[in-house]
């Protein structure tokens, strides 16, 4: 496919060598101007997927005053990471792009959406709230793009999300991607696109084939001191996940007083502490990361060595999704997931929809 040079020069910037399957899927039929319902986890790809077209596609006509691309995240480290990819591979161009996500103070985003920047990213609440204040034109949007649509139904974000589509224009693209595809997800979609293109990478529901899968049983009593002595051993980066806030927090802060290099990621810390706790994870500061199911839709961190389930996940879904942070690009990662003997009737069930054997 014809790209422009100068995103061409960002790709190479990125180290983008071989185009990843959903890539070759979508980015074609998005350069068509065809709507795309894309199937596919995070970590393969699909966010060069849609970032890749959307930007040859303002490269390719005139600039204009108003902001012409919307993407919507529920999360906003997602939104962080989605702007973060649009920032390096529109690096050698004139386009302009902003996050626009709560947690933080609205004066910044303000100002940039008034400029008109080319891209909006965005949550569904902040973007609702610029709106209202009149802060926000979405009268000239071209392209929608919903990432992580499920996510955005299991928060409850999908009236907001239709208040949103309300105020952009109707004729217009939009690319729509989930990694899981509930009836609801469909229902919603099929509202909201053109005949569109249903694109699915992977199987359904199913982790990927390069994760080893392991179970530990051992009394609950006895999982702290069993963690403790795992994470002193020299490996990779870990990712824990526990069901509750409250539960991350206090496994981190065991963890910590334990000498263990670790931070938390939950609802509950504030935005600059769950920016803090990413980028420290990212970049080497913390060996371990704590955090709840929220983490497993939107954190996208390449390296993770071992996903740890400190409790049993409430879905097999849910499963799929904490331990997809592993095993990415085709590289080896491990999952291991504690489990009282209690738990054992709830671990078979757990095997028997997922599709796999734990260890």
């Amino acid at each position: 496919m014809a790209l422009d040079p100068r995103l061409l020069e960002g790709i190479r910037d990125l180290g983008y060598i071989d185009t990843r399957p959903i890539q070759s899927a979508v980015i074609a039929l998005a350069l068509a101007g065809r709507d795309v319902i894309g199937c596919a986890e995070t970590g393969t790809g699909k966010t060069a997927a849609f970032v890749v077209p959307m930007l040859q596609r303002l490269l390719s006509s005139d600039a204009r005053p108003l902001s012409r691309v919307l993407v919507v995240a529920p999360t906003r480290e997602l939104a962080v990471q989605i702007e973060d990819e649009i920032h390096g591979l529109a690096y050698h161009t004139p386009i302009t792009s902003a996050a626009v996500y709560g947690g933080v103070d609205m004066g910044a985003q303000e100002r940039a959406l008034k400029a008109g920047v080319d891209i909006i990213v965005a949550t569904p609440g902040r973007l609702l709230d610029h709106l209202r204040q009149q802060n926000a034109d979405l009268s000239g949007i071209e392209l929608l793009v919903l990432d992580e649509a499920d996510r955005m139904m299991d928060m409850g974000f999908w009236p907001d999300v239709r208040r949103i589509i309300a105020a952009i224009p109707s004729v217009r693209q939009t690319l729509l991607f989930s990694a899981t595809m509930p009836d609801e997800v469909v229902r919603f979609a099929l509202e909201i696109v053109r005949e569109p293109t249903y694109v699915q990478v992977g199987e359904r529901s199913a982790p990927a084939k390069s994760i080893t899968h392991r179970a530990k049983t051992l009394p609950a009593s006895a999982k702290l001191d069993w963690l403790i002595a795992h994470l002193r051993r020299p490996e990779g980066p870990v990712l824990i996940f526990t069901r509750t806030k409250v539960g991350a927090e206090r496994l981190s802060g065991k963890l910590v007083a334990a000498g263990i290099r670790c931070a938390a990621l939950h609802a509950d810390r504030t935005q600059d502490q769950r920016r803090a706790a990413v980028e420290g994870f990212r970049g080497g500061k913390y060996k371990v990361l704590v955090a709840t199911d929220i983490a497993a839709r939107g954190l996208d961190i390449d390296g993770i060595h071992t996903v740890i389930n400190y409790e049993l996940p409430d879905s097999p879904d849910a499963y799929v999704h904490r331990v997809g942070r592993t095993g990415r690009v085709d590289k080896v990662g491990q999952a291991i997931t504690l489990v009282a003997p209690e738990e054992l009737h709830a671990l078979a069930q757990l095997e028997k929809s997922v599709g796999v054997r734990l260890e």
